[in-house]
């Protein structure tokens, strides 16, 4: 079945996606940083947009909700960790639960870490991760209400999914992100190619998302953070996986490259 995605900027560095499932007309988008760009695209379209699925109850995810609620009458669903603070919530999903967007079935994971109830959206036979804010292209979600090693068991448990998944993220920060990973990861080639794609596709107004996960999985230090390699290079020796990420997470909060 051919689904039809678009990419939706938002804000100043946001992403809402759409997900369009042309033989039941049905429409999810993941995550409303605003309203507006989201109902311009639905009208281009002339798609009725039935699901909202939110990852995370932060205001740059949740705060155009209302506005498409009320004209759409969409299904609004969300963490159930975080249903009190997800405006309009109507179905509260928590690990391992479906989500249907007409013949289109997902699963709901929780990936605590970024905030304490985050949940990503995995549609398995489409080959799409919606990822929110867990994890970034060649980076990951700031660790604000959990502390970083919680995160780092949810990055964990994404880097076991296939490598051709399609990963869509909540935020466009490609290139911060690659130029952090290549201070701590000089010698990668991959990464280094990786950063050079995302400055020339910034430099043409284009978005750096999906990314295949078995891309991440090379290049991400997030996904790397039980890689000895990774350790030596920080100057950790032989500290645990936590104690590498917590360490890579303090050095990219202050990173001015």
């Amino acid at each position: 079945m051919a689904i039809e995605i678009r990419i939706i900027p938002c804000l100043s560095d946001n992403y809402a996606i759409l997900l369009h499932d042309p033989v039941a007309q049905a429409t999810a988008v993941v995550d409303v940083p605003e309203a507006g760009p989201v109902l311009a695209a639905l009208d281009r379209e002339g798609w009725n947009l039935t699901h909202i699925l939110v990852t995370h109850h932060h205001a740059d995810h949740v705060d155009g909700v209302p506005a498409l609620k009320a004209r759409f009458g969409a299904t609004v669903v969300g963490p159930k960790a975080e249903a009190a603070t997800i405006p309009g919530i109507d179905v509260e999903v928590v690990d391992g639960d479906p989500v249907a967007v007409g013949s289109l079935i997902g699963r709901v994971m929780e990936t605590p870490g970024h905030t304490a109830g985050h949940v990503v959206y995995l549609f398995e036979d489409e080959r799409l991760l919606f990822a929110g804010d867990t994890l970034f292209v060649m980076g990951c979600g700031r660790p604000i209400e959990c502390d970083p090693p919680v995160l780092w068991k949810s990055l964990q448990r994404l880097r076991t999914l296939p490598d051709d998944l399609s990963v869509f993220v909540g935020h466009e920060y490609t290139v911060a992100n690659g130029r952090f990973a290549v201070s701590v990861d000089p010698d990668n080639g991959a990464l280094r190619a990786r950063l050079g794609d995302a400055e020339a596709a910034r430099r043409d107004g284009k978005p750096t998302i999906p990314v295949l996960l078995g891309d991440e999985k090379l290049t991400n230090p997030f996904l790397r953070a039980d890689d000895p390699g990774m350790a030596e290079r920080m100057g950790l020796g032989t500290s645990d996986s936590a104690a590498v990420f917590t360490e890579l997470r303090a050095r990219k909060n202050v990173f001015k490259g």
